[in-house]
């Protein structure tokens, strides 16, 4: 599963492969969002972990595993 997530004040997004599945990203996310804590912590398929401070998260886009299609249609 894809996850995009926006930073403020940054042109750039952070973005990267998850094993984990939408409805635990979510739940990681909101958990975050509603608690004491000051950042998210989230882990792509490779194992490499990333930390954002939740005072600069834009949004956060997770995507699905839905393969991209080749070519035109119609």
């Amino acid at each position: 599963m894809d996850i995009r997530i926006g930073i403020a004040n940054s042109p750039r997004e952070l973005s990267f492969e998850s094993n984990q599945p939408p409805a635990e990203v979510e739940k990681t996310v909101a958990d975050a969002l509603k608690g004491d804590g000051t950042h998210l912590s989230l882990t792509d398929i490779k194992g490499t972990q990333y930390i954002v401070p939740i005072a600069s998260l834009g949004y956060i886009e997770i995507g699905n595993e839905e393969s991209r299609r080749v070519g035109f249609v119609l």
